[in-house]
This record gives structure tokens, sequence and C-alpha cells, in this order.
């Protein structure tokens, strides 16, 4: 079994921003699985089952809001016996350009308050898939503004073509344990 946990806020009013990315991906893996998703509220999140090659994938989106992610994470952990290992945690990052997805075994932080939350409920030894969202409007905004502020229209149309089919192979890669350290950029 493995867990598949987006990062995000629940909510209308943030779904098509830079920091529900990773919601916007597990999505996408949903339709293309023909799944929907549960509010399963002991776990603090909406959950869709995918059954593959006969293993249980759990697509997991926290709705404690980004800064307390790392509750909703520990108690799918516990409840399901699932170590770090079997851990694919999907992230905004505001340290990489806007077309830019990287994937790592571990790490800091790096400013991710969701990061952070995951990182003191289950250490920093898991596996994450950052997608960039740094472009050149951030110069002109705060993080908090910018990170809830949505993507332009161009920005939007290279994400569904281009970036979140990418991320949602990437992710396919780590169920089958086909997934390797690698930082690829998608021409816009």
């Amino acid at each position: 079994m493995k867990i598949i946990f987006a990062l995000g806020n629940p909510g209308l009013e943030y779904a098509a921003t830079r920091h529900n990315i990773a919601w916007q991906c597990a999505d996408l893996i949903a339709i293309q699985a023909k799944i929907d998703f549960k509010l399963k509220s002991k776990f603090s999140a909406e959950i869709a089952d995918i059954s593959k090659s006969g293993e249980t994938i759990l697509l997991a989106k926290p709705t404690t809001f980004y800064n307390l992610a790392g509750q909703s994470l520990r108690s799918l952990m516990d409840f399901y016996k699932i170590s770090n290992q079997d851990i694919l945690v999907i992230q905004d990052d505001l340290s990489l350009e806007f077309g830019k997805i990287r994937i790592r075994q571990s790490g800091s932080p790096a400013g991710n308050n969701g990061i952070k939350s995951i990182n003191a409920h289950i250490g920093e030894s898991y596996t994450r898939l950052r997608i960039g969202t740094l472009n050149d409007s951030y110069k002109q905004s705060n993080n908090a503004n910018f990170v809830l502020g949505r993507f332009s229209k161009e920005e939007q149309d290279v994400l569904d073509k281009n970036i979140l089919p990418q991320a949602a192979k990437l992710v396919d890669d780590f169920i089958n344990n086909q997934i390797e350290p690698t930082s690829i950029s998608i021409k816009n």
C-alpha cells in the first residue's frame, strides 16, 4: 500500500490557486483512474482508492488546511501502518520556476509550511514531487499573496496540457517503484 498525498487547501476559494497545484494533479489522477474522492473525517482528508497491480494506492487531499497537513498524513500512516518509503507528497514549490518539476527522496522544507508540518509529524525521509510555481509576478507580491493567487489563463493551459500530465506520470512511476530523483523542465 502507498499514499499519494497532495498538499492544498479545502474550499472553492482556493481551488485554482498556486498553493493547490498538487490538488489539481490529484484530481487529474482520479479522473484518469475513473475514481471519486470521498471525505474521510477521521483522517481529515478526502480519499480516493486506486487498485494497481494488486496494490492499493490511497490518493489523499488533506482538509486540515495546508500548514497543518502533517496531522492528516500521520493519521493515515498510523491507521494503515504505512512507512515513509511508501509516501509520495505532491507540493507546489515557490523556489522552482513555473514549468519545472523536481522529485527528491528527502529534504528540508525550504520555507514551505505544509512540508514543515509533515516533517514535524513523520520526519524528512519520504519522496516529494515538487511542482514549480515561481514566475515574474512574484516580484510584485509577498509569499502568501502569491501562493494564494491564481494562475493566468496561459499558465493554466500549460498546466493542463503539459505540467500536470507529466507530474501524473511521475506519480505512476512512483507507484510502480520506477522513480528516481530527477528534475524536469517543461517547455511553455
